[in-house]
């Protein structure tokens, strides 16, 4: 590991419990920085009701932590919407914004048209899929940006079981993210866990930066914060135990061709490989290919979008 990275793990490596909610309330309140947290969501109606509850409970009823929650449907064919809206969450479909622009499928679309309906400061994002749920999260990612201004990009880390086996889960992390960011982004590789979906950052951050619409979003926005803003910018911290549910073999490899493609496009951004995925699956007469199409899009820094100017300006 760099002598870098190692002087920034003692620097920007810390645990929730470093900063009490008492004392990030009163930063909150010092610095006059609003708070909005976005939960992307497609077919969770099982997940999203408890993690939108104990947000608006421990962080909007107990504490004045968070000023806005807002779960962006992508999409579901359950009752996701439903059940945040019962729950107390802002509910917005992804069609809803930006609607000149027809969206395509993936949480980076999502995650980058919710800038456009929330007005926080800072932005925090979390996943809908997530079991036995702490307020933690959210407090854990914002606590760094609300008490420490030179902070712009937090992630979560924290335990990954995969059923009864601890510390197995983020495959995908440990076959394909952990060895790109060793070989070819070596001030990243001290991030525990650079795939997370538990993230929060400065506006004025998020919106200089482009969003690869799929799988690619996490690695994607975490070199090009890098890159923006310098690794003594970006920070984690530890916030527990993270439960949710897992994909299968098939659905990792597209994830993981994804995440490639992304980190393939910021080494070069010349010609790309060609952006499909086929994989087999076992049929009657024998293995069966099938071929998938690979995240290939990617929305621009949402400064450039005229409709968000013209909102700031408003």
């Amino acid at each position: 590991m760099l002598e870098e990275v190692e002087h920034w793990l003692s620097r920007r490596s810390w645990s929730v419990a470093d900063r009490p909610l008492d004392l990030l309330v009163a930063a909150k309140r010092a610095s006059g920085t609003s708070v909005s947290v976005v939960l992307p969501a497609l077919d969770e109606e099982g997940t999203v009701g408890e993690i939108v509850t104990k947000i608006r409970r421990a962080l909007m009823e107990e504490v004045p932590l968070v000023d806005e929650l807002v779960v962006i449907d992508s999409g579901s064919s359950d009752r996701t919407a439903e059940v945040a809206a019962a729950a107390g969450a802002r509910v917005v479909h992804r069609d809803e914004i930006l609607p000149r622009l027809t969206p395509v499928p993936g949480k980076g679309e999502v995650l980058w048209r919710s800038l456009l309906v929330t007005g926080g400061d800072v932005v925090a994002f979390v996943d809908a899929d997530l079991r036995e749920f702490s307020a933690d999260f959210v407090s854990g990612i914002v606590g760094p940006l609300l008490t420490d201004p030179d902070v712009a990009f937090v992630k979560a880390m924290y335990d990954r079981p995969l059923g009864s086996a601890a510390g197995q889960g983020g495959r995908v992390t440990e076959l394909m993210a952990r060895p790109l960011l060793n070989m070819h982004w070596p001030l990243l590789a001290g991030f525990v866990q650079p795939l997370g979906g538990e993230y929060a950052a400065r506006r004025s951050l998020l919106e200089r930066l482009p969003f690869p619409v799929g799988y690619g979003v996490e690695l994607g926005l975490l070199v090009d914060a890098l890159h923006t803003v310098g690794l003594d910018a970006l920070a984690q911290v530890d916030v527990g135990v993270r439960r949710h549910r897992h994909q299968d073999g098939q659905a990792l490899g597209r994830m993981a061709a994804a995440i490639y493609r992304t980190a393939q496009l910021r080494l070069a951004r010349g010609h790309l490989l060609r952006p499909e995925l086929t994989q087999f699956e076992r049929g009657a007469d024998g293995f069966v290919p099938r071929t998938y199409p690979v995240d290939t899009e990617e929305r621009p820094p949402m400064t450039g979008i005229a409709e968000y100017a013209h909102r700031r300006v408003a």
